[in-house]
């Protein structure tokens, strides 16, 4: 009997990584996605939203991009382009988006 593997969200949440074929996908695999580490409230307390790209990094531990792609980072992101997707949906939300 096999098992998948699943990866914790550190919400108690388990998950299992997205694996697909880039050429079936559109490329998605080699792309610079969005994650959404937090945010503060308006009394200025900071709410986690997930694990950090670097905490991803430097444990293992699979992050969650705005477009919804959970995975385990490890490239530098500077190399790719910007998944539209998650750059759709950040600037519908006014954030200021890189290269937007």
């Amino acid at each position: 009997m096999t098992t998948e593997p699943s990866t914790s969200t550190g919400t108690g949440t388990l998950v299992k990584p997205a694996v697909g074929e880039p050429e079936l996908d559109g490329g998605h695999e080699r792309m610079s996605h969005i994650v959404l580490e937090g945010f503060r409230l308006e009394e200025g307390d900071y709410v986690a939203a997930g694990p950090s790209v670097v905490e991803g990094i430097v444990n293992g531990t699979a992050v969650k991009a705005l477009c919804g792609k959970v995975w385990i980072p490890r490239n530098d992101p500077s190399r790719y382009p910007l998944c539209p997707t998650c750059k759709e949906i950040a600037a519908s939300k006014g954030w200021k988006v890189p290269g937007g």
